[in-house]
C-alpha cells in the first residue's frame, strides 16, 4: 500500500541519514544553535548552507524527519504519496558538487515536492488513482527536469484529488489529505497535498497543477503564495492530463519570493508542447527582479465585487477580502469596484473538462508500461475512489472533440480573454482583484462551496494568490490577483508589496518545530469559584480545573474536581466563549455530568484552538441547584492561570 511504501521509505532515509550523522567534536566549545527548517524561506535555506550552517543533506533529513512526525502520527496529514528513497543521497551529492564548484544557482541542494501528477523518474506517478499504482514512466515532466538542472532535491511526491478530478484531495491511491490548520477540514484541491505538505514545512516549495483553480484553492486554503501562469508559459509535458485546454503546472510557496525562484526554473520553451512557443521572448530573466516593496503606490486595483458572495456564508472571506483591499488603498494604490460587464455570461459553459479528460488521458495511457488504457477501463475495474464516481461516468459519455457544444464552450475563451483584456486596458488597471474562495475550507466529507477559478482557467490570463488573513474559524484567505497575459511581472511585484505590507502567513499549530520542545505539554490549573461569575451568586461551589494542552495534535486533556457539591448534584461543566464579566456561548462540553471527578481527551477545531491559546474563553460548572452556574473561572492561557 502507499502508506507502507511511504513509511518504508522515511524510515530508511531517516536511518541512513542517522548512520551518517557521527565524527568527533569539540565538547568544550559551546554548540551553535540548531538550526530548525521550520517556516525558512528558500533564500534562508541557501544562505545557511553557504555559510556552513547545514547542508543539502541535513535539510533533507530534517523535511523527511517531519514527513515521518506528521504525515502518518500527530495530525496525520496524509499529504505525501511517496518518498524518494535516494532524497539523502542525491543531496549528498550536490553538497559534493557545491564544495567542489559553487552552487548553481538559488535552488542549489534545496528539497522540494511535486503533485504526483507530475512525471518523476524512478517513481511511481499515480496521479492518486489505484489504476496507476505501478506505473513508472522512464524519465522526468519537463518541469521536474527543469528542478533538477536547478539542483533542487525532489524529496517526494504529493497526494491529490484522483486524476486531478475534483477540488478535495480524496483518491483512491492516497486516501483523503487533511489541512494542516485544521485536520478536519479538505486542503483544497486539486493539488491539496502540495499545499498541505508546504504549509506543513514538509519541503521547501512545491510543484502542483491548475485546471481551474487547483494550485489557487491550496493556495487559499493554507496560506501560500501559488501561481497559474499564462497557458503556454510553462511545459505540460509528462503531467498527466485532466484538460490540456486548461491545464497548468506551477509553484505553491510559503513566500512570493520563494514562488519567484521556483518560477524562474520551471517556465519557458519546450518543444515536446508546442503551447509554450506562445512565451519564447516573453519570460525574463528571472522573476526575482520583481520582488519590490512598496510597489503598490500608485496601482490600479478593480475590485470584482460580485465573486465576494452575497450570501451570509460568504461574509466572513469577504470581510478579510475588503481589509485586504484597505491594505492596499493604505499603501497608495488606487482600488476600484468593477462588474465586468459580460463577464460572466462569457463565463457560462466555458469549462472544457469534461469532455476533454476522457480522451486526453487516453492519449497519456498510450504510453508502454501503463497498466491501464483509458477511463472506461478504470470504470470497468473498480479502480476509482466513490468521491470521483459521478465525474467519471459524465465524462466517458462524452461525445467527442468535434461535439458542437464542446466547440462551443472552447469558442468562449478568446473572446472572454479579449473582454477582460479590453477591461484592464480601458480602466488603466494593473490588476483585478477577489477572492480565490468565497468561503474557508469545508470540513471533510462535506462539498466545498464557492469556487471562483473560472476566471483564469477559462481566459487562460496569469492569477497569483498570496495570503490575506484569518476568518473568524482560524482559517486561511487568500487574496487572488489576475492581470494580462504575459504579465506575471507585474502580478509578482503587486502581490510582494503587499507581502512585505501584512506579513500575514503563520505556520499551522498541528506540524511545530522537532528541534523545538514540542512534544511537552502545557499544563496549567485553575480554581471556579462563585466569585467569578457573570452573576455573582453565593453557591457554596468551588472547582479545580486542570488542563493539558498539547499544540502538536490539538490535544486538550483536562481533570475537573468539583468541590461543595455531590456526585448527583453535578450537571455539567462547558468552556464558554467570553471575556472575563461577560456571557458568551458554549465552545465546548467536558463530560462530568452525575460526578464531582471526570477528566478526559478533546481534539480542538482550529477555532476552538485559537479561542483555547487567546484566553477567550472561561469554564462554568453548573449543579442541580444552580443550573444557570455554581463556579465560573476564566482560562487565561495568555496571562497563566
Amino acid at each position: 500500500m502507499p502508506g507502507a511504501f511511504r513509511r518504508a521509505a522515511v524510515c530508511a532515509a531517516l536511518a541512513a541519514a542517522a548512520a551518517g550523522c557521527g565524527g568527533p567534536r569539540d565538547d568544550a566549545a559551546p554548540a551553535p544553535p540548531p538550526f530548525d527548517v521550520l517556516e525558512r524561506s528558500i533564500p534562508e535555506l541557501q544562505a545557511a548552507m553557504a555559510d556552513g550552517r547545514v547542508t543539502s543533506r541535513e535539510l533533507a533529513a530534517q523535511y523527511l524527519a517531519r514527513i515521518a512526525a506528521y504525515d502518518d502520527r500527530g495530525p496525520a496529514l496524509n499529504a505525501m504519496i511517496a518518498i524518494n528513497g535516494r532524497a539523502l543521497v542525491e543531496a549528498a551529492a550536490l553538497d559534493r558538487e557545491r564544495m567542489a564548484s559553487g552552487p548553481r544557482g538559488p535552488l542549489h541542494g534545496i528539497p522540494l515536492l511535486v503533485k504526483d501528477n507530475f512525471d518523476v523518474a524512478g517513481m511511481p506517478t499515480t496521479a492518486g488513482s489505484i489504476a496507476l499504482a505501478e506505473w513508472y514512466p522512464p524519465d522526468d515532466a519537463f518541469q521536474v527536469a527543469r528542478l533538477r538542472d536547478a539542483g533542487a532535491v525532489i524529496i517526494g511526491k504529493a497526494n491529490m484529488h484522483e486524476l486531478a478530478y475534483g477540488m478535495t484531495t480524496v483518491s483512491s491511491a492516497g486516501g483523503q489529505t487533511r489541512n494542516p490548520y485544521d485536520p478536519y477540514r479538505n486542503p483544497g484541491g486539486s493539488s491539496g497535498g502540495t499545499g498541505a505538505a508546504v504549509a506543513a514545512n514538509f519541503a521547501a516549495a512545491g510543484l502542483g497543477t491548475d485546471t481551474c483553480g487547483s494550485i489557487r484553492m491550496p493556495s487559499f486554503h493554507h496560506a501560500l503564495a501559488g501561481l497559474r501562469g499564462t497557458q503556454g508559459l510553462s511545459s505540460r509535458d509528462g503531467i498527466v492530463p485532466l484538460a490540456l485546454t486548461q491545464d497548468m503546472g506551477g509553484p505553491l510557496a510559503k513566500t512570493v519570493t520563494d514562488l519567484a525562484l521556483v518560477l524562474d526554473a520551471t517556465v519557458g520553451v519546450d518543444p515536446a508542447d508546442a503551447a509554450t512557443a506562445a512565451s519564447d521572448g516573453r519570460v525574463p530573466d528571472s522573476y526575482t527582479v520583481f520582488l519590490e516593496a512598496g510597489a503598490l503606490e500608485g496601482a490600479r486595483i478593480g475590485a470584482v465585487t460580485w465573486l465576494l458572495g452575497d450570501a451570509a456564508e460568504d461574509e466572513p472571506v469577504a470581510e478579510v477580502i475588503r481589509a485586504a483591499l484597505e491594505t492596499l488603498e493604505g499603501a497608495g494604490a488606487e482600488v476600484v469596484e468593477v462588474e465586468l460587464p459580460g463577464v460572466p455570461d462569457l463565463l457560462q459553459g466555458g469549462s472544457v473538462v469534461p469532455v476533454e479528460f476522457k480522451f486526453q488521458l487516453a492519449d497519456y495511457l498510450r504510453a508502454p508500461g501503463t497498466p491501464v488504457k483509458s477511463l472506461r477501463e478504470i470504470l470497468d475495474l473498480g479502480l476509482y475512489h466513490e468521491a470521483v464516481e459521478e465525474r467519471y461516468r459524465n465524462s466517458d459519455n462524452a461525445r467527442g472533440l468535434d461535439d458542437p457544444d464542446y466547440l462551443e464552450s472552447l469558442a468562449r475563451r478568446e473572446p472572454l480573454r479579449q473582454a477582460v483584456t479590453q477591461f484592464l486596458d480601458d480602466e488603466r488597471l494593473d490588476a483585478l482583484a477577489y477572492p480565490t474562495l468565497r468561503r474557508t475550507a469545508a470540513p471533510i466529507g462535506d462539498p466545498q462551496r464557492g469556487n471562483n477559478c473560472a476566471l483564469s482557467a477559462v481566459s487562460g490570463l496569469p492569477a497569483l494568490v498570496v495570503p490575506a488573513g484569518y476568518a473568524p474559524d482560524g482559517m486561511p484567505v487568500g487574496l487572488e490577483l489576475l492581470g494580462r497575459a504575459w504579465d506575471e511581472g507585474r502580478l509578482i511585484r503587486l502581490a510582494y508589496s503587499y507581502e512585505q505590507l501584512t506579513h500575514h502567513r503563520r505556520a499551522p499549530a498541528t506540524t511545530p518545530g522537532l528541534l523545538a520542545d514540542h512534544a511537552a505539554v502545557v499544563e496549567t490549573e485553575w480554581t471556579a469559584t462563585p466569585a467569578a461569575l457573570a452573576t455573582t451568586a453565593d453557591t457554596g461551589v468551588t472547582a479545580r480545573a486542570r488542563f493539558a494542552w498539547r499544540p502538536a495534535t490539538r490535544q486538550l486533556r483536562y481533570a475537573v474536581t468539583v468541590f461543595g457539591a455531590s456526585d448527583g448534584d453535578v450537571l455539567s461543566a462547558h468552556l464558554h466563549r467570553g471575556a472575563p464579566g461577560e456571557v458568551g456561548p458554549v465552545v465546548l462540553v467536558l463530560p462530568i455530568g452525575g460526578s464531582t471527578r471526570a477528566s478526559g481527551t478533546l481534539t480542538l477545531t482550529a477555532a476552538e484552538r485559537e479561542a483555547f491559546e487567546s484566553g477567550a474563553l472561561y469554564l462554568v460548572v453548573r449543579t442541580r441547584e444552580h443550573r444557570t452556574g455554581a463556579a465560573r473561572v476564566q482560562i487565561d492561557t495568555v496571562g497563566g492561570g
